[in-house]
């Protein structure tokens, strides 16, 4: 992996990709999109993790953040791995999702390459980590992942797609609280 898209500096403030292996498309349902919300609010409440920006996509999840405690490489990697052990008991476990015995196929494939993964991988190891070092960059992102869903052709308006930090700007009620840039 590139040197230049790992955190490095702890305290600053980052533009995260966290994408599935093979960019299957888990997201598509709601159960496991509201996982990585609640995981995310966990990790505001008692991680000390500041989000202030981030977009669901079906099949990899926008972040812009910090840490105010603690290590930022490793709150992300406990956010990582707990989504990741739930988002697949949840499959597992899940009546309707039709979709099991495939997606377990790929993330056992996507385990075997792996050394740090024993059974099944959900997350690609890299987080694509950029420093966001003045306004005009942060500006640029935020604006980036609030146009995906627009982008994809879900929503007309950024602030009508649930599932993204753009409802917060626009003042209308969201499901994750963030700090505003």
């Amino acid at each position: 992996m590139s040197d230049s898209y790992q955190i490095k500096d702890q305290n600053a403030t980052y533009f995260l990709t966290c994408q599935v292996v093979g960019w299957m498309d888990i997201f598509s349902r709601r159960v496991y999109r509201d996982i990585l919300i609640k995981s995310l609010e966990y990790c505001i409440k008692n991680k000390g993790l500041v989000v202030y920006g981030y977009v669901i996509m079906t099949n990899h999840l926008h972040l812009i953040l910090r840490s105010t405690v603690g290590n930022l490489s490793d709150t992300v990697h406990d956010f990582k791995s707990f989504t990741s052990h739930r988002i697949l008991k949840e499959i597992e476990h899940h009546p309707q999702e039709s979709r099991k015995d495939w997606m377990k196929i790929v993330f056992q494939y996507h385990a075997k390459f792996n050394k740090r993964v024993t059974n099944q991988q959900l997350w690609t190891h890299h987080n694509h980590a950029v420093e966001l070092i003045n306004a005009e960059m942060i500006d640029s992102r935020l604006k980036y992942i609030h146009e995906n869903p627009v982008r994809a052709g879900w929503v007309e308006q950024a602030q009508d797609y649930i599932y993204s930090s753009a409802r917060n700007y626009a003042d209308l009620p969201s499901l994750l609280p963030i700090e505003k840039l």
